[in-house]
C-alpha cells in the first residue's frame, strides 16, 4: 500500500505558518540597557576635613 501525498493539510499548514521561518536576529547594541546603577547623592562632596575639630573638642 502506498502511501499518497495530497495537499497539506490544514495542521501543517498551520506549523509551517508557525516554524516555517527562523525569527529575525537582534543586534547585540539593542538588547543592553544603560542606566546609572545609582542616583547621584548630592550630599556627596559636601564633607569637611575639619568638622570633626568641632564636633570633639567643643
Amino acid at each position: 500500500m502506498a502511501h499518497q501525498r495530497n495537499a497539506p493539510d490544514t495542521a501543517q499548514t498551520a506549523r509551517r505558518a508557525r516554524f516555517g521561518a527562523l525569527p529575525e536576529r537582534v543586534s547585540p547594541a539593542d538588547m543592553v540597557e544603560e542606566k546609572p546603577a545609582t542616583v547621584p547623592d548630592p550630599a556627596r562632596g559636601t564633607y569637611n576635613s575639619d568638622e570633626w575639630l568641632v564636633r570633639t573638642c567643643l
